[in-house]
């Protein structure tokens, strides 16, 4: 890629990760949140998967749209909707205004990921594409890992901060947009062919794709459930502070995104995607089992910053095996691959925060369990034969 193309990448990547930073910043909050405004967890777990459910249903619609008024226009709008729902969730102080600024933030997902992933597709060839695409999904996963991190650390100066300043983060990745990004010229359509609706839902099924996509959802869901929950956790069962808890995420995010950076590769040529997939699986479920009975500060860092490992090798080897069975399904891999990921973020907290209200232990129990299923699946995943994988 040349330099111009870098730089393009480097924004659109950089506008991804401050979106789904978003959907972070809120979690070292919540405690504090739950004791202001006398909420459940089960409400801290709608609260958090209104963001997925609102990117769920508003990105048919925003799909659509990135084809007919353009990839700028899209990440622009979506950008400057993000810095407004974070604005709002910070000056908000009822359980209605906070729930209408995570929508919003839903909703400026859905707009920036469909047109992140169709500008990439335009200024990139099918051979650049894959790692062009595992950028992408490392700026999805780093966002949504050291979100809190950075909320906990600016939380020490006001419960607000964190919020007030994504907001003006949001307002100024606009401007920077639309100062430096150029429409894109479109792909060719025999490389971008959208499938119909009915089409797609068949695809989903295809032997060749529903393994790895349920996979995807197993991940989020055991990401959301863990992380989402995370917060009250050890608020609940260690006195964690705002900082402590911000720390941890913000180590594990560090040690996730360097093994995904220094160990990645040579795994992959030594194991192969599945086979990677399957053991950082196994470390997860085994991990996050372990969190319900550790109890020494250390201990939970230790187990934390595996579990994230784990996580962290995860979505790029699927991705990556995505990639390289998709052909010119590109755009629909895409598609596919933010769907589930929605469905495991709205999924994961809504249960996590149910089971968190009877047993504080109960969302990693449940969460270990979804992680052993998606063990047992992945066991029975076969490479095609006609793909070098």
């Amino acid at each position: 890629m040349s330099k111009k193309q870098n730089l393009t990448l480097a924004i659109l990547l950089s506008n991804l990760f401050i979106a789904f930073l978003g959907i972070g910043l809120v979690i070292p909050v919540l405690p504090t949140l739950m004791n202001e405004l006398n909420i459940s967890g089960s409400v801290v777990g709608y609260m958090v998967a209104a963001f997925a459910i609102t990117q769920l249903i508003v990105s048919p619609i925003a799909g659509r749209l990135v084809d007919k008024i353009g990839r700028k226009i899209m990440i622009v709008v979506g950008l400057f909707i993000f810095g407004l729902s974070e604005l709002l969730f910070g000056f908000g102080r009822s359980v209605e205004v906070l729930f209408i600024s995570r929508m919003l933030g839903g909703v400026s997902a859905a707009f920036i990921m469909p047109a992140v992933t169709a500008y990439i597709a335009d200024i990139t060839t099918l051979s650049q594409r894959p790692k062009a695409l595992g950028y992408m999904s490392a700026a999805i996963s780093t966002g949504f890992i050291i979100g809190p991190g950075i909320g906990g650390f600016l939380a020490e100066f006001g419960t607000r901060i964190p919020f007030y300043s994504a907001g003006i983060l949001g307002f100024f990745a606009a401007i920077f947009s639309i100062v430096l990004l150029k429409e894109p010229t479109r792909a060719s359509d025999d490389e971008e062919s959208a499938p119909s609706m009915l089409g797609s839902v068949k695809r989903i099924f295809s032997p060749l794709y529903l393994i790895p996509f349920v996979l995807i959802f197993v991940l989020s869901f055991g990401l959301a459930a863990f992380e989402s929950l995370f917060s009250l956790f050890v608020d609940h069962k260690f006195a964690f502070t705002p900082s402590d808890i911000a720390i941890i995420i913000t180590g594990s995010g560090i040690v996730g995104a360097l093994a995904q950076l220094l160990l990645f590769d040579g795994l992959i040529k030594k194991m192969g995607e599945i086979n990677l997939i399957r053991v950082s699986l196994v470390l997860s479920a085994v991990l996050t089992f372990a969190m319900t009975f550790v109890s020494h500060y250390f201990a939970i860092l230790f187990v934390t910053f595996f579990i994230f490992v784990g996580f962290d090798l995860i979505r790029p080897a699927v991705t990556s095996y995505l990639s390289k069975i998709a052909g010119n399904e590109q755009g629909f891999v895409g598609g596919m691959n933010s769907m589930f990921t929605s469905l495991g973020n709205i999924f994961g907290p809504i249960l996590g925060g149910i089971l968190f209200d009877i047993n504080l232990n109960y969302p990693y129990y449940f969460a270990t369990i979804v992680l052993a299923l998606g063990v047992i699946l992945a066991l029975f995943w076969k490479k095609p034969n006609h793909i070098e994988i």
